[in-house]
C-alpha cells in the first residue's frame, strides 16, 4: 500500500506541478506528500523531481517512469472495474487526432456516441492534416488514412479506402469521358497543390508487360500527375469544385460514396481503380494498452464494418 501511495502521489504531483496542489486535491498536508516522493526516490535511488520554491520539474528519469506508473495505475483501475459490480467500465484521458477533413465527417459524428457508452472517460479530438508525432505530443490514438510508412508505433487496419476518379454528370455530358488514364490530359483535373499530400500523384492499375518472359500482361500501380486550371491545398475544396461541375477529381470513397449513390457524381476509370490502401487506428507500441483506448479501437471497427456506414454518415 505504501508504494501505491508514493506511486499514486509522484503521478499527482507530476501532473499539478505542485505539492501544495496535490496534497490539497488528495486531502493532507504537504508534508506528508513530500515524505511520500521522498520514500520513492530513495527506494529507487533516482532523482524524479527537482523541487524548489517556485515550481516542480521532471527530472529525464522522472519522465520516463511517470509514463509507466501512469499506464500502472491505469490497468490497476481497469482491472478493478472490470471484476466491480458494474462490469467493465473505461476511465482517464482519452486523446485523439485525425485528418481535418475525415475527421470532421467519420470521427467527430462518433464520439458523444462513444462517451454516451463509457461516460468515466473524457475526451480530446485534435484534427490536423499535419501528420503528427503521437507518443511525443501526448496522443493514444490516431486515425490515419493512406499507406502506413514502416514505424515504431503499432497499427490496425480497420477499414478499405479506395481512390476514383469521379465527375458529374453534367461535366461528362459536356466534355466526354476519358477511357484511359492517359487521355486525362485532356480534361480539366482538380488536384492539390504541390505543398499538400499526395506528392506521388493519382495512382492506376494498369496493364503492362509480364516481365517473367512469358509474353502475357500483368497489373501495374502507376501514378500520374494530372493538370488542370483549378488546384487548392484542401480536399473539401476540391470536392465542392467537383460538385460544380468544374472537373474530374480524385477522391477516396468515403467522400464519395453517398453522391455516387444519389447520381450526383459518377465514377470514371474504375477500371484502371489501384488497390485500396487502408483506414488505421494508430497508437505507440505499448504492452498494455489502457482499456480506453483499446474499446475506442473496438468500437471504430464495429462502425467502420457496419454496412451502409460510409454512405449513411455522409448525407
Amino acid at each position: 500500500m505504501d508504494k501505491l501511495k508514493q506511486l499514486e502521489s509522484f503521478v499527482s504531483v507530476a501532473a499539478r506541478g505542485s505539492l501544495t496542489a496535490a496534497a490539497n486535491a488528495e486531502g493532507v498536508a504537504p508534508a506528508i506528500m513530500g515524505r511520500r516522493l521522498d520514500g520513492l526516490e530513495e527506494r529507487l535511488g533516482v532523482k524524479l523531481l527537482l523541487r524548489t520554491t517556485r515550481r516542480i520539474t521532471l527530472t529525464h528519469e522522472g519522465s520516463a517512469f511517470l509514463e509507466d506508473c501512469q499506464r500502472l495505475l491505469a490497468d490497476l483501475a481497469n482491472a478493478e472495474a472490470s471484476v466491480s459490480a458494474g462490469g467493465v467500465k473505461a476511465s482517464g484521458h482519452l486523446r485523439i487526432t485525425a485528418p481535418a477533413g475525415f475527421g470532421r465527417r467519420h470521427v467527430a459524428p462518433l464520439i458523444p456516441r462513444f462517451y454516451e457508452l463509457h461516460p468515466e472517460v473524457t475526451i480530446s479530438l485534435n484534427l490536423s492534416d499535419r501528420v503528427i508525432d503521437i507518443a511525443g505530443e501526448g496522443f493514444d490514438c490516431a486515425v490515419r488514412v493512406g499507406d502506413m510508412p514502416d514505424s515504431s508505433l503499432v497499427s490496425v487496419r480497420m477499414a478499405d479506402n479506395r481512390r476514383l476518379c469521379v465527375a458529374t454528370p453534367t461535366y461528362l455530358a459536356r466534355h466526354g469521358t476519358p477511357q484511359t488514364p492517359a487521355e486525362l490530359s485532356r480534361f480539366h483535373c482538380l488536384t492539390l497543390s504541390s505543398d499538400a499530400s499526395q506528392t506521388r500523384g493519382w495512382a492506376f492499375k494498369v496493364p503492362v508487360a509480364s516481365r517473367n518472359g512469358n509474353n502475357g500482361l500483368t497489373d501495374e500501380v502507376i501514378y500520374l500527375k494530372p493538370n488542370g486550371p483549378l488546384d487548392c491545398t484542401d480536399g473539401q475544396v476540391l470536392h465542392d469544385w467537383c460538385l460544380g461541375g468544374h472537373g474530374i477529381a480524385w477522391r477516396s470513397i468515403w467522400e464519395v460514396e453517398a453522391e455516387i449513390a444519389s447520381g450526383r457524381l459518377v465514377a470514371v476509370l474504375e477500371d484502371f481503380s489501384a488497390p485500396p490502401n487502408g483506414v488505421y487506428a494508430v497508437f505507440p507500441e505499448r504492452k498494455h494498452l489502457p482499456l480506453r483506448v483499446r474499446l475506442w479501437i473496438d468500437f471504430l471497427k464495429e462502425r467502420y464494418s457496419t454496412p451502409g456506414f460510409w454512405t449513411a454518415v455522409a448525407q
